[in-house]
């Protein structure tokens, strides 16, 4: 099995079991072993999920302006998650390749195996509640038949990304290309960074 093929599997089975009680307040129960990259995929994609349905939740016009406010707050701790797992999964291709000598002429990539990896897990999302919209029995025909087209194409996408990490992986570990990996560095929830927050200090 392809290492994307492992990944994809994993996403969809954090996504089935999401959607088993479909609740953004269920608790992440992680089936695989702390030291597995399994783990990791299956830690990073409910974090998406569970965003994916805060995200909705927060669209809804008739919304209470608190509850609004304290999701809002929940999607941008999820985004610091999210990142903090994107890094933790690229820690784990570091250690992998530790010992790879890259060729004289290697070049870095536009983006680390974990962010290409990202793309995948919120495409398996987009792949899933695409197939919903195009099975709809209460939609008429024109959404029925324009949903089954973006779906096509998220499924042609799926195959060229997994192709593309495949190929930067392979390429990694023969030295063709050499990872490098640079912490986000967020400030938006940084007392110190935001100067919201550290004006607020001040007072």
């Amino acid at each position: 099995m392809k290492q994307t093929e492992l990944f994809w599997k994993v996403f969809n089975q954090a996504i089935a079991d999401y959607h088993k009680s479909d609740n953004v307040d269920t608790p992440l129960q992680n089936p695989y072993p702390a030291d597995a990259i399994e783990h990791l995929m299956y830690r990073k994609n409910w974090i998406d999920t569970v965003q994916w349905h805060l995200e909705d939740i927060i669209r809804d016009p008739q919304i209470d302006p608190v509850k609004a406010l304290q999701i809002k707050r929940r999607i941008d701790k999820s985004n610091q998650e999210r990142t903090d797992m994107v890094e933790y999964i690229d820690s784990y291709f570091l250690d992998k390749f530790k010992d790879v000598k890259p060729e004289p002429d290697a070049k870095i990539n536009t983006e680390s195996p974990a962010w290409a990896i990202d793309r995948l897990s919120i495409l398996a999302l987009k792949i899933y509640h695409m197939a919903i919209e195009a099975d709809r029995k209460d939609a008429d025909q024109a959404h029925i038949q324009a949903c089954a087209k973006k779906l096509a194409v998220l499924n042609e996408q799926h195959d060229d990304l997994s192709q593309a990490i495949e190929q930067l992986i392979d390429d990694i570990a023969a030295g063709h290309k050499y990872m490098k990996v640079y912490k986000q560095m967020k400030m938006y929830n940084d007392p110190a960074l935001n100067p919201v927050l550290y004006a607020q200090q001040k007072k």
